[in-house]
Order: structure tokens, then sequence, then C-alpha cells
């Protein structure tokens, strides 16, 4: 099950937050195939947003085929969007787990820590992308 969290402060739409707060969790495998998204009653419940936004983020998830809105039963999943490896005991997740750990005890904010890992993939992209093609990190493609 996941928990929606919006934060109101951020200047995204809450339907966005839910949708981003989901493609998150079928990235990482927290949602699989066949799981039930909250009712559309809970997660207003939970946080306090309008229904109708609630009900515009899950036909977002629809169009986008990733739920299955079955009437009277819920919503449920249909799409992963899952890595190989995204299991919750994955070496990575624990090590950005400690990370953020460690960046919340140093009074980081949650935008201060998004900020700075957005900065860091933007500067590995920014020099990978500046190579020349086939030059990834000094190995070369087969031709």
């Amino acid at each position: 099950m996941i928990d929606y969290r919006i934060d109101r402060g951020s200047g995204v739409p809450a339907y966005v937050q839910i949708l981003e707060q989901t493609e998150r969790a079928l990235r990482m495998g927290t949602l699989r195939v066949g799981d039930k998204l909250p009712t559309a009653k809970e997660v207003v419940a939970a946080t306090g947003i309008n229904p109708n936004t609630v009900l515009r983020a899950y036909r977002d998830m629809e169009r986008a085929g990733l739920v299955e809105l079955r009437r009277g039963l819920g919503t449920f999943v249909t799409r992963s969007l899952a890595r190989p490896g995204a299991e919750n005991d994955s070496p990575l997740r624990r090590e950005a787990t400690d990370w953020v750990a460690r960046a919340r005890a140093a009074g980081l904010e949650r935008a201060d820590v998004l900020a700075l890992v957005t900065a860091a993939l933007d500067a590995y992209d920014n020099e990978h992308d500046s190579k020349a093609p086939g030059d990834r990190g000094g190995k070369k493609e087969d031709a």
C-alpha cells in the first residue's frame, strides 16, 4: 500500500504529486502489478485534498496504462516500472537511505536534499553527454 504525502508549499499540483509518488513506488517495486491503490476517500482522509484531485490523478494513471479502475472494486496496478534489482534490500537503496539520513541529520530540508540529488544528476548527465558517442566512461562501444 502507498501512503501519499502532499506538500502544499511545493508549487506542484497535488494530482501531479500523486502521479509522481505512484510512479516512484512502481519504479522502486513498492507497488507491484495487481496491487490496489487506496480509494479516493482514503487519500482524501489522509491528505485533505479534494476528491476530484485524486480522481484526476487516477484517471491520468489509467490513461498512461499504469492502473485500471474497476468500478465498485477499486484501482489496481496493471504495469510495473521497476527495473531488475529494485528490491527493498538493494545495496544502492541502502546507500541512498543512509546518505539521506546523514543529510537530514546535517539539517538539510527535503527540498535541499532533492536539490543536491538533482544537481548531482545534472552534473553527471552534462559530463557524460558532452563526450563523443562511444566514449562513456572510457569504454568503447562495439562497432
